[in-house]
């Protein structure tokens, strides 16, 4: 019985599974985890975790959804509220409760979607009517939810005037400090203080990969830089960038959250925007460090 009071974070991202380890400290006891295999990303985070202690009290790689899973554990931790998947299962199924974890800055637009002020879908996303159909279901089971005080968010963006106005609409809102990653920290040892943290546009197709180069060295013009690849960044493009002068890689294989709440001095970060430049902030709050937005104009669609 014991078991059915355990709360299942299923999540899909990196970012999401770190949301899952501070929310089971702040919780202040273990829960389950089932988490998607997305890419090497995950299995190397999710080993970090354990390694440092996080309250998981069991592991659950998976591809589809975990049916058996939410159905013996009610309250339910989601990673990404616009899943199709979770959709599907909250449509079907019948959670006792639901808390949302981040996924990125996605996490703004659902709250937008909670509150009635947009449809429940993805951002400039074409949905089938399925999906469509699945979304209200899903929002209307969670705000079913929200009426008994049985839905959260638990997020980094609580500061966001969107999501600061969910408990208005009776979702219960827990900041993410990030306060277990910082007790957790492990050295970091990079080759410069000066960080860029690399960005998917490239891979995406929303910047050319000669105009990211081109961004990538101006920012090495004013000093060397440790380059942090993102997970989606494509090998090719890694090549290209290790050969321009001033630019160090570190491809450590964990969310730049993970990585750097242990740097051992201020560091200075550069990124394209970004919703890590929420996040990072939080993990390096009183570490002396800066996060700067640089994205030129022109590379912004």
């Amino acid at each position: 019985m014991e078991q059915r009071r355990t709360p299942i974070a299923w999540v899909e991202s990196p970012l999401q599974l770190l949301g899952a380890a501070e929310y089971a400290a702040t919780l202040g006891r273990p829960i389950a985890v089932a988490h998607r295999l997305t890419g090497p990303q995950m299995p190397a985070t999710m080993s970090e975790l354990l390694d440092r202690g996080a309250l998981f009290s069991s592991v659950a790689p998976y591809y589809g959804i975990p049916w058996s899973l939410l159905h013996d554990q009610p309250d339910w931790v989601i990673g990404d509220g616009f899943s199709g998947q979770f959709r599907m299962a909250a449509a079907l199924m019948r959670p006792r409760s639901i808390t949302l974890l981040d996924d990125g800055d996605m996490s703004i637009h659902l709250a937008s979607a909670l509150l009635g002020r947009t449809g429940f879908a993805r951002r400039n996303t074409h949905e089938s009517g399925l999906a469509t159909v699945l979304g209200g279901l899903a929002r209307d089971r969670m705000l079913r939810l929200a009426g008994s005080r049985r839905l959260g968010m638990f997020s980094a963006f609580a500061d966001d005037p969107t999501v600061a106005a969910l408990p208005a609409r009776d979702v219960e809102l827990t900041r993410n400090t990030f306060a277990w990653l910082r007790a957790h920290a492990r050295p970091a040892r990079l080759p410069h203080a000066r960080v860029v943290l690399g960005s998917a546009r490239v891979a995406d197709g929303l910047v050319g990969a000669r105009d990211y180069e081109r961004w990538l060295r101006s920012v090495a013009a004013s000093g060397p830089v440790s380059y942090l690849p993102h997970r989606r960044e494509r090998g090719d493009d890694l090549a290209r960038i290790s050969s321009l002068d001033d630019v160090a890689v570190v491809d450590a294989g964990l969310p730049a959250e993970l990585l750097l709440a242990g740097a051992l001095e201020p560091l200075e970060i550069v990124m394209m925007r970004s919703s890590a430049s929420t996040t990072l902030r939080a993990v390096l709050e009183g570490t002396g460090s800066t996060v700067t937005v640089s994205t030129p104009a022109e590379l912004v669609r």
